[in-house]
């Protein structure tokens, strides 16, 4: 295996990968006008001087997307949510609900007058944003508050989206189209301003990129202040220690551990000590909370209604989970764990090592699919990881307009709680089956290319090595070739038989040979 230092693994050799000839369904869809860019044409890449480059295109679809997505939201920004505009326009957002039911409003501090139900850094960002709004807005009692504040968090959460589609446009150099699957994607056009998870997202992304960069202990502080935002960046570290342990580099993961746990101690603690009731205000919401719509577990009970009334004594398995949280709880950690040890297994065994992308994204795939909780903003968490793990335009826009279904669906279903059915339930929970059946055939299909690397797109381009490997990136332990052979199948012997080959004839002619 190649041993080349990560900070040229991300160089462009010569030009490029452009999409109509790196991907089999851009390249299908370029037939429309002609197909691929000819060996002989002049490329764009060619001229000097040139403003438009793919990373600046992709920048510029990048904040057209965004812009486009703040006019998505503007019917609803005024807070004046009559005959359920948030709902029939698709514009709902918790940042301008939680204005108010938060206290912002009123000037309320976060935790100290006002047990905030999201982690901390979450918690700080809501209160340095919604504070200054508030006593702008005693002073000028014509401006609406709310619209202000939800504007403000726009900004900074597109400023966000930015920095994470630039992370991604770092990282694949030789492959910036890749970033056009996430600038163009309509997850983001109609999710990313419905909470605040670009905050964790754009944190995790730099982290992300840090540790690409060989500085795994500045890589666990923005992912520790990832964690501290949303629970999520904190699974990145499960595939950063099997690959460690694969390549031998687990001093190198140690310190970002280190980092990040003392990261997330450091802004957790002012909020734990002096506030303590308010700080635990989150977990105890997380276990405490029934089965969410459009999860696993809501399907489940949904099918269990079917043949069974749900009464006392009349109840199926998804029924009396959901009347029993607390084992609720602990089958649905069960499974998230035993997927991860799953994971780790296959990491260890694949014959080449996985490329970090696709571990985390297989992890976080698992957390959302046997979660009892999946919020519609939650798609959010997949869409950058699915983007460095498997830039395929086919399934990725296949699995989007799945995740366009629910949403529609999950709208419907908003509506109908008002008294008057929208939807039959069971469209809401085939939208809801669909969501989970894409999620489930991407992680299939990363699943696959690690298998089988050569499959993979990425490592074609970098020349087998993981862009985002960092110090990831040198030859595997010794123990990791036995350990692989215990799991792959081994090619089956040469049927031996005791039958001699008869000789030729004496009067046959020898044979030529070349």
């Amino acid at each position: 295996m190649s041993t080349q230092p990560s900070e040229d693994i991300d160089r462009p050799e010569a030009e490029p990968i452009a999409p109509a000839t790196g991907d089999s369904f851009v390249r299908g869809l370029s037939e429309a006008i002609g197909g691929p860019l000819g060996g002989h044409a002049v490329r764009p890449e060619a001229r000097r001087g040139r403003f438009w480059t793919a990373a600046r295109i992709v920048m510029a679809l990048m904040c057209m997307t965004l812009a486009f997505s703040w006019v998505q939201k503007s019917p609803c920004q005024t807070g004046d949510w009559q005959k359920n505009i948030q709902y029939t326009r698709f514009c709902y957002t918790d940042v301008l609900a939680l204005y108010y039911a938060e206290g912002l409003n009123e000037g309320k501090v976060p935790y100290k007058d006002h047990a905030v139900e999201y982690p901390v850094v979450t918690g700080y960002f809501m209160g340095a944003l919604g504070l200054p709004v508030h006593a702008y807005g005693v002073k000028h009692p014509n401006i609406n508050q709310g619209q202000w504040f939800y504007n403000t968090n726009a900004v900074v959460l597109s400023a966000l989206a930015v920095v994470t589609a630039a992370v991604i446009l770092a990282l694949r150099r030789r492959r910036p189209w890749d970033a056009a699957i996430f600038a163009l994607s309509p997850i983001i056009f109609f999710t990313a301003t419905v909470n605040w998870d670009f905050l964790a997202i754009g944190l995790a992304a730099i982290g992300i990129y840090l540790w690409a960069k060989r500085h795994p202990a500045w890589a666990g502080v923005f992912l520790g202040l990832g964690a501290a935002a949303k629970l999520w960046p904190l699974f990145i570290l499960g595939p950063l220690l099997v690959l460690a342990l694969r390549s031998r580099t687990l001093d190198k993961w140690l310190w970002s551990f280190l980092a990040t746990a003392g990261t997330w101690v450091v802004v957790n603690f002012p909020v734990w000590y002096y506030w303590h009731d308010s700080w635990l205000r989150f977990f105890q919401l997380n276990s405490e909370r029934p089965i969410d719509w459009g999860t696993f577990w809501y399907v489940g009970r949904y099918l269990d209604g079917k043949w069974h009334s749900g009464a006392t004594g009349d109840q199926g398995p998804f029924q009396w989970l959901s009347n029993n949280v607390p084992t609720l709880n602990i089958i649905t950690y069960g499974l998230f764990g035993l997927a991860c040890v799953a994971i780790a297994i296959l990491a260890l065994a694949a014959p080449k090592r996985p490329r970090m992308a696709q571990l985390a994204f297989l992890v976080v795939a698992a957390f959302l699919i046997f979660s009892k909780v999946w919020s519609q903003q939650y798609v959010l968490w997949l869409l950058p990881l699915i983007v460095l793990a498997r830039p395929r335009w086919g399934a990725i826009l296949a699995w989007t307009v799945a995740e366009f279904g629910y949403f529609t669906a999950f709208y419907a279903e908003l509506l109908g709680a008002g008294g008057k059915p929208v939807i039959p339930e069971g469209t809401f929970v085939l939208a809801s089956t669909l969501r989970l059946v894409t999620v489930a055939v991407l992680c299939g299909l990363v699943i696959r290319e690690i298998w089988r690397p050569e499959l993979d797109a990425v490592r074609q381009t970098y020349h087998g090595e993981d862009p985002d490997g960092g110090v990831l990136n040198r030859p595997d332990a010794g123990w990791v070739e036995g350990f692989g052979n215990a799991f792959r199948r081994k090619p089956k012997p040469a049927a031996v038989t005791d039958t001699a080959e008869p000789e030729p004839p004496a009067s046959a002619e020898p044979a030529l040979t070349t």
